[in-house]
């Protein structure tokens, strides 16, 4: 069966969905609505038979549509999944599935109810040394995990705030943990299990003035399912460019660094005789103009959203999942201390 899209928020990242389901065989691109009328009748005149609407109830009304794709800002995603939801759609919703564990089991209530589906966006997964380190993982080929150290140190500066009207506000964007780097939260959960946050500090080192939470963090994490300490630390005040974005194993038979800017990289691994070798190639990363975001795995996303709904494959990230991410974000911030 095609698979009918609509996407919620044609910016940049509706606009990346958009791409995708034009070149997947068996989807196509039927509905767009933005709050910005030229911003989705641009996306709707780029994809033919793609109508745009004027209202998010018009659309939601429209019965040829099988999942809502939402990409608008954060703080929006419970509302607008939920109304989808009510319409009696699937949903797609972007990284953060929402910033608050509240809204989120509000979102799966609703999806329960009405038996549709509601996937997250969570394409890190779907990274060439992310996979390996999986299966090496459930191989149980690592033996016992000592410790796991994040970093993700990235450069957002003056222009990417100031162009708009929703980023580094508490209200939408929730948080830096939630914008920028719920993606390594949510790969760290995947290859090691639940996490609690023994303590942390924050700080707003560089962006007085344009953000309402802090830009910079360092955090001492249990992951309790292994048995493992760890740490993470994280900042967007990297002079000019992203400089990281790693994930560092210490294991009993192996210690293994998920490196590069963006988790697409194997930068260094010692193991009792199984390295990762013959990688595929990771995809390119988003590109932002400045600045660049996470692995562009969205055709593999928008892949698992035909397959799952033709009754072929399982959600990759289910919404379980994603509101397990929103949870551990929620205790770091509870649990940090914010130093001026």
């Amino acid at each position: 069966m095609k698979i009918n899209f609509a996407i919620i928020g044609c910016g940049r990242i509706g606009q990346r969905h958009a791409e995708h389901i034009h070149n997947h065989p068996e989807s196509a691109l039927t509905a767009v609505y933005d709050i910005v009328a030229e911003a989705s009748s641009t996306l709707s005149l780029a994809h033919p038979n793609c109508k745009t609407y004027d209202t998010l109830e018009a659309l939601l009304q429209a019965e040829n549509i099988h999942i809502v794709n939402i990409c608008t800002p954060n703080g929006t995603h419970a509302e607008i999944s939920i109304a989808a939801l009510q319409a009696g759609k699937n949903v797609l919703v972007e990284k953060p599935m929402t910033i608050s564990r509240q809204a989120g089991e509000a979102m799966i209530k609703q999806a329960l109810n009405v038996n549709r589906q509601l996937f997250v966006v969570k394409q890190n997964r779907f990274n060439p040394p992310v996979v390996a380190v999986k299966n090496l993982m459930e191989q149980h080929q690592l033996g016992k995990i000592y410790a796991v150290n994040i970093n993700c140190f990235w450069n957002r500066n003056e222009a990417y705030y100031k162009n708009s009207n929703w980023k580094g506000t508490k209200k939408l964007d929730g948080g830096t943990l939630f914008t920028q780097y719920s993606h390594f939260i949510d790969i760290a959960y995947y290859l090691f299990g639940d996490i609690e946050v023994l303590s942390g500090v924050t700080q707003n080192c560089n962006h007085q003035g344009l953000i309402e939470f802090e830009d910079t963090g360092h955090f001492l994490l249990h992951f309790k399912d292994v048995g493992a300490r760890g740490s993470m630390s994280y900042t967007t005040s990297c002079y000019q460019q992203n400089m990281e974005g790693s994930i560092t194993i210490f294991a009993e038979n192996a210690t293994i660094k998920i490196g590069g800017k963006y988790l697409n990289t194997i930068d260094y691994q010692q193991t009792n005789g199984f390295d990762i070798t013959d990688l595929p190639p990771s995809g390119p990363a988003n590109n932002y103009g400045h600045y660049q975001g996470s692995m562009s795995n969205h055709d593999k996303i928008i892949h698992n959203v035909v397959e799952t709904l033709n009754n072929r494959q399982q959600i990759m990230t289910n919404a379980y999942d994603g509101l397990k991410v929103v949870e551990i974000i929620e205790q770091m911030y509870h649990v940090a201390e914010f130093v001026s």
